[in-house]
């Protein structure tokens, strides 16, 4: 979700990224997470994208945390999104693994989508998801970088269990997967 809407973002808001997250802290050791923990994760990291993809966008402003929540506002969120919607048809999201840590998770994603621009084909993103639990709910978090980053410097064990991973684009082109720098046009 996150480079698909970074992308959306790029074009449709000047706050830079869709889903930003509070930060919250949490206690420096990672715990291990109850399975309950990362099936609830599991489901909010599909709930959020089903949400995505099915075009419920106010919806997912419900989805992000309270900081987020009052840097940017409902109407602002919904109408970026309505204006990238003819870029790019979402369809599927694989989700692997997923740690978490009191009230923060770290899920690995694969989503794939049919791009119609700037070229006509299929992508797909392979995404690290931050999530942060509030009031009992796990929210989106990932794209607000700087949060993340403070987060992870005040939680060092954290940190280097589980580092920041690079989002990866691909595109497929005669069956086979080829990736593309994020950011830059294809010519």
């Amino acid at each position: 979700m996150r480079s698909f809407l970074k992308v959306l973002m790029k074009n449709s808001l000047p706050i830079g990224s869709t889903f930003v997250f509070a930060l919250l802290l949490l206690s420096g050791t990672a715990a291990l997470a109850a399975p309950s923990d990362q099936s609830d994760v599991r489901a909010a990291v599909q709930h959020i994208f089903d949400e995505l993809k099915n075009g419920h966008y106010e919806a997912l402003y419900d989805s992000l945390p309270a900081s987020a929540r009052t840097r940017i506002s409902r109407e602002r969120l919904v109408q970026g999104l309505q204006r990238s919607q003819n870029a790019f048809q979402l369809q599927r999201i694989e989700i692997g693994s997923v740690s978490v840590s009191g009230n923060l998770a770290v899920v690995d994603t694969t989503m794939f989508a049919h791009i119609a621009k700037p070229f006509d084909g299929d992508g797909k993103l392979v995404v690290q998801q931050y999530l942060i639990r509030e009031d009992g709910k796990w929210k989106v978090a990932t794209g607000d970088t700087e949060t993340i980053n403070r987060f992870l410097k005040s939680n060092p064990g954290f940190a280097r269990r589980f580092p920041i991973k690079k989002p990866r684009a691909l595109i497929n082109q005669n069956g086979k997967w080829i990736e593309i720098p994020l950011g830059q046009r294809r010519s």
